[in-house]
């Protein structure tokens, strides 16, 4: 089940919202401010949610909610009685367990292809069907341990309110990696108010209009044009297919991390900013502070940091750095060109550490629009790597991209994949992607606030807001291509 479908917006959405807010009509009357009901309300549509498409696979984030579950009470209970040793202990094993069963159903088959390639073994591959979200809810659950024993989360006494955490649906499949944390107090005591459901009612539009609207149609021609081989297109469709990929990856995942937050609002949750729009980054190092926030703090805090971060002299710090890298491009697939891709991206973070170190970074609003486009080219260079279903594909294409490697007559000229609709949503996410139109609506605001007319431009986002879901209901309805990328993660 997706957010952008017709299952989840008419009747799933409906009957949870339903059913939760009945729930917390009950326990406000009857326990105050906790939510029993209606934790265990939503405990039972994430199960359904998470069930309705891969119901065999989940005796898996079962084992790892128990897993995690004993392992923080365990550790806890030995750093009160003996210290930190024996914990210590208890933590490497609870997380060496969520390792191996992600190992196990994410890199097992490539590691065996890889021995089989590399040194003649006859290993049989066993084609793992990957479960929806295992890296999501794996990074999130040992986060919970973890920051445990570092006495940063109290330990969760009650299992079930461990597994609403895991489980929680709007961020259970595609992120963002919400910490325990973030929510800790919040699952016993939340306030739900009307501001906040209206609230969260706004991302979750937007969301669905950036997935179903740009990212949807974005998909059409990227499929199309990769399909076609890169020797049957030429320079401008191979640079439309990398514009093309970048906006439908930036609008398919920070689609689903606002429809995420949205829901989350929507039932009294907070989760924290996933993206930050990372297309005006003006260097790789700035990108990933701004692209998938979720993740690269998640190995800022356990990994990058723990390996010494950059307190042990510049080669430790760069070998740190580099690992973390490594770790992106292996955390996203069980392929080469993932790991390339991560790699890419380690190399210029690198070089940039190191030019910083040299201060030759300058000021001046050149030097701005230089780096922009740097940081731009590196980007769309490496979104080839990880979309290209090989490394072979990737190069393939990457020399189309650059004039080489051409065939002598391609199938279709660039306007062929631009029809108005297409052109329409390529312009739409473009600006999106710099932000001009909320700084524009920022200015509208001010201007009908200054005349006293908030409520003129409320009414009128909320037209507008409304307008939205019905063309992107419309979109989902009428049966338009929809993937989501990240839920293979």
């Amino acid at each position: 089940m997706v957010f952008s479908s017709t299952l989840f917006l008419f009747c799933f959405l409906p009957v949870t919202l339903t059913g939760y807010y009945i729930s917390h009509i009950l326990d406000k009357k009857v326990l105050g401010s906790r939510k029993e009901s209606g934790n265990y309300w939503l405990l039972i549509m994430s199960v359904i949610f998470f069930s309705w498409s891969q119901i065999g696979y989940l005796w898996i984030i079962v084992l790892n909610i128990f897993i995690n579950y004993i392992g923080a009470w365990s550790l806890d209970l030995e750093k009160k009685r003996h210290g930190t040793t024996v914990a210590k202990c208890i933590l490497a094993l609870t997380v060496a367990a969520n390792l191996a069963i992600l190992f196990y159903y994410k890199y097992y088959d490539f590691t065996v292809e890889t021995l089989n390639s590399l040194f003649g073994m006859d290993i049989p591959v066993r084609n793992i069907i990957l479960p929806i979200g295992i890296s999501f809810f794996t990074f999130q659950a040992m986060s919970y341990t973890i920051d445990v024993y570092r006495g940063k989360a109290g330990v969760q006494r009650n299992p079930l309110k461990l597994a609403l955490y895991v489980m929680l649906f709007p961020q259970l499949i595609a992120g963002p990696i919400v910490r325990y944390t973030d929510v800790e107090t919040e699952i016993d005591e939340r306030k739900v108010s009307l501001d906040d459901f209206y609230s969260g009612a706004g991302r979750f539009i937007r969301g669905l209009g950036k997935k179903a609207l740009i990212a949807n149609t974005m998909a059409v021609t990227v499929d199309g044009i990769f399909s076609r081989g890169a020797e049957n297109n030429t320079v401008a469709i191979a640079w439309l297919g990398a514009v093309a990929y970048a906006l439908q990856i930036y609008f398919d995942f920070s689609g689903y991390s606002d429809m995420a937050i949205g829901l989350g609002r929507m039932f009294g949750f907070h989760f924290l900013e996933n993206f930050n729009l990372p297309y005006i980054s003006r260097s790789v190092t700035e990108f990933w502070r701004r692209w998938h926030i979720s993740l690269s703090t998640w190995f800022r805090d356990y990994v990058y940091i723990p390996l010494g971060g950059n307190r042990l002299g510049t080669l430790v710090t760069y070998r740190n750095l580099f690992i973390i890298f490594l770790l992106t491009g292996i955390w996203h697939g069980a392929a080469w060109h993932y790991v390339f891709w991560g790699i890419w991206h380690g190399i210029f973070m690198l070089t940039e550490r190191f030019l910083r170190s040299r201060k030759h970074r300058s000021g001046t609003f050149l030097c701005d629009i230089l780096s922009h486009g740097y940081t731009l080219f590196v980007v769309l260079t490496g979104w080839i790597f990880f979309r290209a279903d090989s490394l072979a594909q990737a190069f393939r294409y990457l020399k189309t991209m650059f004039g080489r490697g051409l065939g002598p007559e391609p199938g279709f000229s660039v306007m062929w994949y631009l029809d108005r609709w297409t052109a329409l949503m390529l312009f739409a996410g473009i600006m999106l992607s710099t932000g001009l139109p909320i700084k524009a609506a920022e200015m509208i605001r001010a201007k009908f606030e200054a005349c006293s007319k908030l409520p003129v431009y409320e009414a009128l986002r909320d037209i507008l807001l409304l307008a939205l879901l019905l063309l992107s209901s419309m979109r989902i309805v009428s049966g338009t291509y929809n993937p989501f990328i990240y839920f293979q993660f």
